[in-house]
C-alpha cells in the first residue's frame, strides 16, 4: 500500500458516549455509528485535518469503556434507522480495534489537558 497523504498529520481522540449498550452492538455488528450534529463538525474536521481518529466508546453510567474504534469514513447525510429518531445525523464507517469492557480505574492515569486536566472517562 502506498502511505496516507496524511501520514504526518497528528493523531486525534474522542470519548464517544453512547446512552445505551444497544447501540455500541450495533455500531460493533455493523461497523457503522451515528452522532448528534453538533458533534458532526468536530468529527468530520478531525476525519480530515488528521492522520488517524481514534473513537473510544462508552455507555453513560457503566464506569467503563467498551472499546474502540478507528474513524474509518467522514460522516454523510445518509441517516441510519438502526439508532431510531433520537436526534443523531449521517451515520460514518468505524473499524472497531477493540471490543471489551475496560473498567475507568484503568485509565485514572490519563488526565485530558484541554479539559482542566480532568481524568479521561
Amino acid at each position: 500500500k502506498s502511505p496516507s497523504p496524511r501520514q504526518n498529520m497528528p493523531i486525534r481522540y474522542f470519548i464517544m458516549k453512547s446512552s445505551n449498550l444497544q447501540n455500541i452492538d450495533i455500531s460493533q455488528q455493523k461497523g457503522i455509528w451515528s452522532t448528534t450534529p453538533s458533534n458532526e463538525r468536530k468529527l468530520n474536521g478531525a476525519f480530515w485535518e488528521s492522520s488517524v481518529v481514534y473513537l473510544i466508546f462508552s455507555v453513560q453510567g457503566s464506569g467503563c469503556f467498551q472499546g474502540f474504534a478507528r474513524m474509518g469514513s467522514a460522516i454523510g447525510c445518509e441517516k441510519s434507522q438502526d439508532w431510531g429518531s433520537a436526534g443523531f445525523g449521517g451515520v460514518f464507517k468505524v473499524d472497531w480495534i477493540r471490543k471489551e469492557s475496560i473498567p475507568f480505574q484503568f485509565a485514572h492515569h490519563l488526565l485530558n489537558p484541554w479539559n482542566d486536566s480532568k481524568k479521561v472517562q
